[in-house]
């Protein structure tokens, strides 16, 4: 019966908890980078649209998310 292995409670809160430590890091080096480069992140890919930001933003993002998946998982 592998089919239902994350039902157990253990498991689950233990995938719950993952998930949270995993988006507190995300979002904790998120803030990082926003404050080592010397202008408004959030503000300039939201208010002033700036597209080619925005592009280089997800591809940080997906990095942070990868290696956090990775140093959770492994």
């Amino acid at each position: 019966m592998m089919g239902i292995e994350w039902l157990k409670p253990g498991a689950f809160l233990g995938s719950i908890l993952y998930a949270l430590i995993g988006v507190v890091i995300f979002w904790v080096s998120f803030i990082v980078i926003d404050k080592l480069t010397p202008y408004d992140l959030w503000g300039e890919i939201v208010e002033k649209q700036n597209a080619a930001l925005g592009l280089v933003v997800a591809a940080m993002c997906l990095g942070i998310s990868i290696i956090v998946a990775a140093a959770i998982h492994g």
